[in-house]
């Protein structure tokens, strides 16, 4: 007998049919939740969910394990690191705001402006959470299709704005095409976007880029008081696995995020493991530089195999495999490399190991000989114009 007052049989323990009364939002019900990068074998790579390959840095674990008071709650306001973030970028403490993750800091700015009836446009494909976090607020997603080559087009993206637009997102570099927003064009762009619509200059990857002209939101620091920028500590800083992000603008915009966050979301243990992370970041720049490298290896390698890949500024590189992603992604599996497959569409490859990264060519090489073979109508011209 179950503590809900029905038999269930081992076999069919976790269902409960009675649950199925309960009244849910319909576009909540129909929304896919997020799902996580595979997870791989010992003998593969998981290159699946673009974490960073190294250890966390010296100094970080002591750092985590010398916060022993985890029966008291953390710092709310996390103002330690909000006050080093800003003397960092000569900006107020009130100027920032610490979340766990920018995904988290994504949704708190998109429930702190739109709602019902509302819009948000963002470029699709791009990061895979926004449309499920648009539908969580109640608002409507405006998706603009990429460019050909996997970009934004920003003409598309200001043209698609309403009087119901309440939030922008433009994801530079982008995920999953690893493509970067010029500082022109975004200029450009920023004079198109009304006043009263919030734009969110994601740049999870921002320390992955090497290309001068791509758009640095750090650099733009009050120009525009519509603008939010968005990084985090997962990718270039390794801590992914605690959750820490940050966001920079203007102090109203930034306490709306914080009056719709969860309270006390940001750990004690991430607190201190960023901190410690800022403290050496001449390592973690040549960490950066290493994966940056390979990254440049991975590109060339795709390319002499005769693959048309986007110049990737993240630490992850995009094959358009378009209705053959599903049988590529397994060639990729089969031969150790997990990647993050989006059916119909391409795959998602991050830059790990160094061990990986001839194992990933010599994979996409068996795609190359062995998927375009036999199939006059798929051929890889399809994927490598």
């Amino acid at each position: 007998m179950s503590r809900l007052g029905k038999v269930i049989a081992p076999d069919n323990a976790s269902r409960l049919p009675e649950a199925d009364k309960v009244a849910l939002r319909p576009e909540i019900l129909a929304t896919p939740p997020y799902r996580q990068g595979k997870p791989a074998a010992a003998d593969a790579f998981k290159l699946s969910s673009n974490e960073n390959p190294f250890p966390p840095l010296p100094g970080v674990i002591e750092a985590i394990a010398a916060e022993t008071a985890i029966n008291r709650y953390p710092d709310a306001a996390a103002f330690a690191l909000r006050e080093r973030l800003a003397a960092r970028h000569d900006v107020d403490p009130a100027e920032i705001h610490v979340g766990s993750g920018s995904v988290a800091l994504l949704a708190q700015f998109i429930l702190a402006a739109a709602t019902l009836g509302d819009e948000v446009v963002y470029s699709w494909r791009s990061f895979e959470a926004y449309p499920g976090l648009v539908t969580a607020s109640g608002a409507t997603s405006v998706p603009v299709p990429n460019t050909a080559a996997g970009g934004h087009d920003l003409d598309a993206i200001a043209a698609a704005i309403t009087p119901r637009t309440r939030v922008v997102i433009v994801c530079s570099p982008n995920n999953p095409t690893g493509t970067t927003v010029t500082a022109a064009d975004f200029e450009r762009f920023m004079t198109q976007v009304p006043d009263s619509v919030l734009v969110l200059l994601d740049e999870a990857y921002a320390e992955f880029v090497r290309d001068a002209e791509a758009v640095n939101g750090l650099a733009i620091i009050g120009r525009h008081p519509n603008l939010v920028i968005l990084r985090t500590f997962s990718k270039a800083y390794g801590l992914a696995g605690v959750r820490v992000g940050w966001a920079l603008g203007a102090e109203r915009l930034l306490d709306a995020a914080r009056a719709s966050a969860i309270p006390l979301s940001v750990t004690g243990i991430a607190q201190a493991a960023a901190l410690a992370s800022l403290e050496r970041e001449a390592e973690l720049l040549q960490r950066v530089d290493t994966i940056v490298e390979r990254r440049s290896r991975v590109l060339a390698g795709l390319r002499e195999q005769g693959w048309s890949v986007p110049e990737s500024q993240a630490n992850f590189v995009w094959l358009a495999t378009g209705d053959e992603t599903d049988a590529a992604a397994a060639v990729l599996a089969e031969n150790g490399i997990i990647a993050r497959a989006f059916s119909g569409s391409g795959i998602r490859v991050s830059v790990g190991e160094e061990e990986s990264v001839e194992k990933l060519l010599a994979a996409a090489q068996l795609i190359v000989e062995n998927l375009s073979a036999g199939h006059p109508d798929r051929r890889l011209e399809r994927w490598c114009p």
